[in-house]
């Protein structure tokens, strides 16, 4: 198990990789103390059997450089390929502004393969590869060094069997002609707006009983303030506030920091100094905020009159087209978006791309009447009108 620990010997693993058609990449990671998460390791491995052409780099290693990575990342020549990519990317972005490209990601690629619902690489390395792993390192302190012999086998296991399962899902994306799909849903990974964090948004992400626009003002304002001071000292937003503080203090709207003392949620730290200004600050923005500018809440979906008939028609439609074309369902149409379709709406992901040759022209037949379904046995049956 070789670990790469200079910019030189990450240089020319980087070129001998840039020769071959493809890279599997994975990092170990750790953001339970940080807002950002901190690079531990990373794992390449590029066409070979067994540990060959796969190697451990340790981007805590002092002077180590991840440039020659960047520069193989940025190779439209080499697919670099991913299981659950998102937070691996989120973290190339975040430290250098760079999303690999083209990027194949295993666990898209399986749920179209008929492989489930956002299947687990243990599960595909089982299914694919016949092989087992050794998760007992699963959860350690990847901070620490030295590594220990499981921690860089557990590490290392995670980009040689990549191999095999990218090989064997490329192949079935060809044979089935679904490569298509696959590049559609691995366009949002590809996007940089999927990583990036406006505090101005953040309120959008906690969750009130209120949808008062006053309320929402000051939830608006406080979660900005928590957003940017958690980004600023680089700690988990909280450790700040947590969501059910932030939903009491824009109910109870404090104005001093007698009244900050007599909050039930607001941890110890939070009650004075610049948190606890922040704080007053925020809620002097949401109260002081013009009734043009007062946020307006998302309810429209949460009023929608669905017609219930028809969203268990499309149930049941969508079972069928699920069991047909082997794709996860949760991938083709989550529930929203029938409840959404049942209610009149067309502005959903389900009668979009792929998903529309799949299952989406069919649904809207359904909903306008052109199309009927009945049980055969144990199967559905699409019936023309």
């Amino acid at each position: 198990m070789r670990t790469l620990t200079t910019t030189e010997e990450l240089a020319a693993f980087c070129a001998d990789a840039a020769a071959a058609p493809y890279v599997t990449v994975d990092t170990e990671f750790l953001r339970e103390r940080t807002y950002y998460s901190k690079l531990c390791l990373v794992q390449l491995a590029f066409p070979g059997a067994g540990d060959e052409n796969a190697v451990l780099v340790d981007p805590l290693a002092e002077g180590l450089s991840l440039d020659p990575l960047m520069m193989l990342f940025r190779d439209t020549n080499v697919v670099k390929v991913f299981h659950a990519a998102r937070q691996d990317l989120e973290i190339f972005y975040i430290d250098h502004g760079v999303i690999p490209t083209p990027l194949f990601d295993t666990q898209v690629a399986a749920m179209v393969c008929g492989f489930g619902e956002q299947v687990g690489y243990e599960t595909l390395v089982k299914r694919i590869c016949k092989a087992s792993l050794d998760k007992s390192s699963r959860f350690t302190d990847w901070s620490r060094r030295p590594l220990t012999d499981a921690q860089k086998t557990y590490a290392l296991a995670d980009v040689t069997h990549l191999r095999g399962i990218y090989e064997y899902l490329a192949a079935e994306l060809d044979r089935s002609g679904r490569a298509r799909w696959v590049a559609e849903e691995i366009g949002l990974l590809m996007d940089p707006e999927t990583y990036t964090t406006r505090p101005d948004e953040a309120w959008a992400r906690v969750k009130t009983r209120s949808t008062s626009p006053r309320f929402l003002a000051i939830v608006r304002a406080l979660a900005a303030f928590r957003e940017t001071y958690a980004q600023s000292r680089n700690i988990p937003r909280n450790r700040v506030f947590k969501d059910d503080a932030l939903s009491e203090l824009a109910s109870t709207k404090p104005q001093t920091m007698d009244d900050l003392g007599r909050s039930r949620l607001l941890l110890r730290e939070a009650r004075k100094g610049p948190i606890a200004e922040g704080i007053l600050d925020a809620v002097k923005t949401g109260l002081d905020c013009p009734k043009d500018a007062l946020p307006k809440p998302d309810i429209g979906r949460e009023q929608l009159q669905v017609n219930p008939a028809l969203a268990d028609l499309l149930r049941v439609l969508l079972k069928a087209r699920t069991e047909s074309s082997g794709v996860a369902a949760r991938l083709i149409a989550p529930a929203a978006d029938l409840d959404a379709m049942a209610a009149g709406l067309r502005d959903v992901k389900a009668l979009t791309g792929w998903r529309r040759e799949v299952f989406g022209a069919d649904a809207l037949r359904l909903c306008e009447g052109k199309l009927a379904l009945a049980v055969k046995g144990r199967d559905v049956e699409v019936i023309e009108l």
